[in-house]
């Protein structure tokens, strides 16, 4: 029997290997119980009234029958063939349990008892030695601490939450069993339809990657959904959401978006990249869409599970009161969509068959006292449209509004189009039935048109990230064994640090164009290093102990001569010692200066679960405090590198203001992809900042000024 460990190093979909729990061949239920009020009855009870058409066995030795059912002391007395079993026992007889299973051929098994690491170290210990007995056994393990999964096509519900959503489209995983039951809870009342439903409790052996591989093969999803508070692989979480995410969208809220928890950091980029920059990042690179809230959750699975994907940018307005569509759009122009220019036959067309008072250019206003007939006339007219890719339909109840005969007049319509099709049909009590008619119709719809615009431009957005072309460009090849021994003088000396000439070298060596300099001590030398490199010059102080130089006003620019020098030298090292008396000081840098230019930042820092963060932004002294800066996962790709120039708020600097020429935008994107190239060769580097990086104009090249990387542990 090939087990689920054997995939682990081929990256193959494991949705066969999964089968087990969601298309068991029989069911048993380790711990059933007979009082009702037990989880173990529940569970059972679950199984039996979902119409679950296989066997169920329960497991009691003290019990001969459970709800009709005959009962079994243990497992290996099971009368035929078993794929899952449902534990609901003592943690402390859990590992004991997984060992049975083993070898009665049971290899899917849900652990619902609590009991384990969420209560301590002893728990933890439990946990870890039911992992290694599932491992050893040939066992998948579900949980522990969880819920429960359910299976609508199999019409399996082995969980103990009290609703089971109909069947539908949407496969969801939540790491929250309190979420998933009220998120159960609100589908059923929805009527939003469910194929899977995991909770994943512990994450003690399935985790969020293993749902994603069995949920993209599983020909029932068609959109994926997750509750997310932790993930416990984020390089194989972003690889696979990412192959994913090609195919079927995923759908994630994450909770914990505080940065409140960040470790202490001493670069830009780290006191700038907490962990909400970390899983932004993270779901970008990954085509992950975001939602903010349940509420946006909600928004998004209904509107990508019932409704095909817009195939173009062309939105249509379609409304009986104009307020409501003023309101939309300004939200279509918020988020980025463009309202569609409707042909002049479209035009001819609502001309014809509406009064006279309507409107007839998007937005398409029918007027308060619009039929169900004028609904759907308009409606024919736009779909017909060659320019309009999306329609939002938006109704008020007014005095001769027939909401439900409108609701199916647009179910009709928009189930023959293929266009994508939204309704916010606003009010309450008087639209509650209409709703039910666009729900049952697959059209979803929204009380207020905001919420139907947000969910048409996510959806857009999925497009596009799936029609992103994928990058041909060579990957930047650095001298890596410059760079290499560099780090391995820094880490002998005992510094976290690299100095800064060194952190020059390091740069130089991965195509980042640094200003002519070095080192030096005395001012003998300081005189003979400047005298080389030619004047002016920049001077700063070279301390590994002073990391932020501008602080202690350690940098001095534009020193013409031997003169400003000599004063420069001096005033720098008395500001460093009275600054920092038990500093260690091995002199100063000097920089040849180059031209003026706009100063820009590039950062990376070392994430713990997704691996190296690149920043780009506003550089100076004030990048903290503008915070003009935007992130990327590494590595990063040419394409990503450009759309990050472009995202700050500064680019139209960048691109030439007021009579500026245009920066060397192209020479930005070659040191953004330099230093993505040398983080990812080079695990050991967890933080750096290039700051700033001076660009010149287009075809001037951009110089990285200043340079400081921080190196932690061996590769």
């Amino acid at each position: 029997m090939r087990t689920y460990w054997s995939y682990l190093d081929t990256g193959e979909a494991s949705g066969s290997v999964l089968d087990g729990f969601f298309e068991p061949r029989a069911v048993a239920v380790v711990g059933a119980a007979r009082e009702p009020g037990k989880v173990g009855h529940f569970v059972l009870e679950n199984l039996v009234s979902a119409g679950f058409q296989r066997p169920i066995y329960p497991v009691n030795p003290n019990a001969t029958e459970i709800l009709g059912l005959t009962c079994y002391g243990n497992v290996g007395e099971l009368p035929g063939p078993c794929d899952l079993a449902v534990v609901v026992v003592p943690a402390a007889a859990v590992p004991g349990v997984i060992d049975e299973c083993a070898a009665a051929h049971i290899d899917s098994v849900i652990v619902i008892s609590a009991g384990f690491k969420e209560s301590g170290p002893a728990g933890g210990a439990l946990e870890r030695e039911a992992l290694a007995r599932a491992r050893s056994g040939g066992v998948r393990l579900l949980g522990p601490n969880c819920l429960g999964l359910i299976a609508s096509g199999s019409k399996l519900n082995a969980s103990f939450a009290q609703v089971m959503a109909p069947p539908g489209a949407i496969s969801f995983m939540s790491q929250s069993g309190a979420l998933g039951t009220a998120i159960l809870d609100y589908a059923a009342g929805e009527g939003i339809g469910l194929a899977n439903f995991v909770s994943l409790g512990n994450k003690a052996d399935l985790t969020e990657v293993d749902l994603l591989r069995a949920w993209d093969a599983d020909p029932a999803t068609s959109v994926i959904v997750a509750y997310i508070e932790s993930v416990t692989d984020g390089r194989l979480f972003v690889e696979t959401a990412g192959r994913v995410s090609a195919r079927t969208p995923v759908i994630a809220i994450k909770s914990g978006r505080s940065d409140a928890g960040a470790r202490a950091v001493s670069s830009h980029t780290g006191s700038l990249a907490g962990s909400r920059v970390a899983y932004d990042a993270a779901f970008d690179k990954a085509g992950i869409i975001r939602a903010h809230d349940v509420q946006e959750l909600f928004d998004l699975a209904a509107g990508f599970s019932r409704q095909p994907l817009p195939c173009g940018p062309g939105v249509a307005l379609l409304t009986n009161a104009g307020g409501p569509a003023v309101l939309a759009t300004d939200a279509c122009e918020a988020a980025g969509l463009t309202l569609a220019s409707l042909e002049n036959e479209t035009i001819d067309v609502l001309r014809g068959q509406l009064p006279p008072a309507a409107a007839l250019y998007n937005p398409v206003d029918i007027l308060g006292d619009a039929t169900p007939e004028r609904y759907r006339g308009a409606l024919r007219a736009l779909y017909r449209d060659s320019n309009v890719r999306a329609v939002i339909v938006i109704l008020t109840p007014q005095a001769m509004t027939d909401p439900t005969s409108t609701a199916r007049a647009i179910v009709e319509e928009a189930a023959v189009s293929g266009i994508t099709t939204f309704a916010s049909f606003m009010g309450r009590d008087s639209v509650e039935e209409a709703w039910g008619v666009l729900r049952e119709g697959t059209v979803p719809s929204f009380p207020f048109p905001e919420r139907a615009v947000a969910t048409l431009a996510a959806m857009n957005r999925y497009v596009a990230f799936r029609s992103r072309p994928k990058s041909m460009s060579p990957p930047v090849r650095g001298d890596s064994t410059r760079v290499q021994a560099l780090l391995d003088e820094t880490r002998a000396a005992g510094r976290s640090f690299a100095t800064e000439q060194a952190a020059a070298e390091i740069a130089d060596a991965y195509g980042l164009r640094v200003p002519a300099g070095g080192v030096a001590r005395g001012l003998a030398r300081v005189r003979e290093l400047a005298a080389r490199i030619g004047y002016p010059v920049v001077m700063k102080i070279a301390s590994p102990d002073i990391l932020h130089k501008s602080d202690v006003g350690g940098i001095l620019t534009g020193i013409a001569d031997e003169e400003e020098l000599a004063q420069a030298y001096e005033t720098i090292v008395g500001r460093a010692r009275a600054y920092a008396p038990e500093a260690i000081i091995h002199g100063v840098h000097l920089q040849k200066q180059v031209a003026p230019g706009r100063e820009v930042i590039v950062g990376v820092d070392r994430d713990p679960q997704f691996g190296p963060i690149l920043m780009f932004g506003l550089g100076g002294v004030y990048v903290e405090v503008l915070k003009d800066v935007t992130f990327r996962l590494c590595p990063v790709t040419p394409r990503e590198a450009r759309d990050m120039v472009a995202e700050i708020r500064a680019y139209g600097l960048l691109r030439g203001a007021r009579g500026e020429k245009p920066a060397d935008i192209d020479a930005v994107v070659e040191a953004i992809l330099g230093v993505s190239a040398l983080v990812m060769d080079f695990p050991e580097i967890v933080e750096l900042d290039i700051n700033p990086l001076i660009v010149g104009n287009a075809g001037e090249g951009a110089f990285a000024a200043d340079v400081r990387i921080g190196i932690g542990g061996s590769s």
